[in-house]
């Protein structure tokens, strides 16, 4: 046995001391701030959506983690329904104090567009914790039709007004709108056809029967990659490692087209800086354990992180843009 070993076994050991006492300065701070001991009690995790979704993954990933760190029980519960609004409701009226946190997706900075009159405000309301994880979008069409790229796309779209169809996993969603906003940014006219969701949504895009659609990367992986779609270009910012061949909107001369689902957390506001602060370090921690990023990459995702400015701002930048997309293609919510 190593001297290192010994002396983590010694009930009173200076790692235990340091460690005590870096707990005891932090809530000798948190105290001073005005903000409540965290964690006094479980936590709970409460996810915006069915199991089985990536926000559901994620938190289900987080909750035993944050348990270690936390020593205390970190329950996750699904509050799905109305495209999120009834979890998001729950945690805006939530005590203030990081024991409720919402996990969610995109759909936060959408549904306001589609749903104006909603229980909660969706920067008043919250105290933004951290942007978990992104994942890419992509523009994907069936192999036949004469476009080898998305400006090829654009061209033809512009000789043939109304004649092209796009599909999509159901009306309002990120792939609805990232068409949509293509749609106002270019100028073309090509038509919807929502599905109730993403397997007949491609399913009829490889038998041809619809020309084009926007999905997540992940999910048209086999397709493309057995030639029975084909990708003109990805939406995010940087070319994506699954398909690096694949140009971004970006090259194409579409800088305003980046677009990507996203997943990140949030407190109800007002719960104190310490608190969020704590919260979020605990998270980016979390985000740098390679075991963590494994599993987060066979969801097709890629850890985010970083402060929680980070995740306010992009909230802040999503809902002009989507209300825009919206009023201009008179989307209503189902």
């Amino acid at each position: 046995m190593t001297d290192d070993r010994k002396l983590l076994q010694f009930p009173f050991c200076p790692v235990r001391l340091v460690g005590g006492l870096a707990m005891a300065l932090w809530a000798a701070f948190a105290w001073a701030q005005g903000a409540p001991a965290f964690p006094a009690r479980n936590v709970q995790l409460v996810v915006a959506y069915t199991p089985g979704t990536g926000a559901d993954i994620l938190a289900r990933a987080f909750g035993p983690r944050l348990s270690e760190r936390w020593k205390t029980g970190v329950i996750t519960e699904n509050r799905a329904g109305a495209t999120g609004t009834i979890a998001t409701a729950f945690v805006a009226n939530a005590a203030p104090d990081g024991h409720t946190l919402l996990f969610v997706a995109t759909s936060f900075g959408t549904t306001p567009a589609l749903r104006p009159n909603l229980p909660f405000d969706p920067v008043k309301s919250f105290a933004p914790v951290s942007l978990i994880a992104t994942s890419g979008l992509g523009v994907v069409v069936h192999p036949q039709l004469p476009a080898k790229s998305i400006r090829e796309f654009i061209q033809l779209a512009q000789r043939r007004p109304g004649e092209l169809h796009y599909s999509s996993p159901g009306n309002g969603g990120p792939q609805h709108l990232a068409m949509e906003l293509l749609k106002l940014e270019t100028g073309i006219n090509i038509v919807h056809v929502p599905y109730k969701g993403f397997a007949g949504a491609v399913t009829d895009v490889v038998a041809g029967h619809v020309q084009a659609m926007v999905s997540a990367l992940q999910s048209a992986h086999a397709q493309v990659t057995s030639g029975r779609l084909r990708m003109l270009a990805v939406m995010s910012g940087e070319r994506s490692t699954a398909f690096p061949g694949v140009p971004t909107m970006k090259e194409a001369g579409l800088p305003g087209l980046e677009i990507y689902t996203w997943y990140g957390t949030f407190a109800p506001a007002g719960t104190p800086a310490a608190v969020v602060a704590r919260i979020n370090g605990d998270i980016n921690a979390l985000l740098r354990q390679p075991d963590l990023q494994e599993l987060l990459a066979r969801q097709g995702m890629v850890p985010a992180g970083g402060p929680p400015e980070r995740l306010g701002d992009l909230v802040k930048k999503e809902l002009p843009r989507w209300k825009r997309v919206v009023d201009a293609a008179k989307i209503k919510a189902d």
